[in-house]
């Protein structure tokens, strides 16, 4: 599975984002998505998952009511919505795939990832 994300950018708190992840290389509903960041000087950490199946999400409690994972099988593609941002949310943010339709929250359980792209959020 190939990913790559873009919609990065620098936004004021309180604005949105979209993010977006293009797949490649392997059937569409086989594997579940999710997306993950990295704050400068922290470790990685889970935002949100979206099941093969496109039935069951996850989110991480702090971003929960404010980010939407979509999944898009037309264009097989995995977006993060994201609302009423705040400087805590400034990090570079990864798309990754897991063999299995299942949405897991942790990073070990992912084997394919993306470069990333870059949030920046001021105050």
């Amino acid at each position: 599975v190939q990913l790559a994300e873009s919609g990065g950018g620098v936004v004021q708190a309180g604005g949105s984002l979209r993010l977006s992840c293009a797949t490649s290389g392997r059937t569409w509903d086989t594997y579940a998505l999710g997306w993950f960041r990295q704050a400068p000087g922290k470790g990685r950490e889970f935002v949100a998952s979206i099941s093969g199946s496109d039935t069951t999400t996850n989110y991480q409690d702090s971003v929960k009511g404010r980010f939407t994972i979509i999944r898009d099988n037309a264009k097989r593609a995995v977006y993060l919505q994201m609302t009423t941002l705040k400087p805590g949310n400034t990090a570079v943010y990864y798309c990754a795939a897991r063999d299995g339709t299942v949405a897991r929250m942790g990073g070990t359980s992912y084997l394919y990832w993306g470069q990333g792209t870059q949030v920046t959020v001021s105050s």
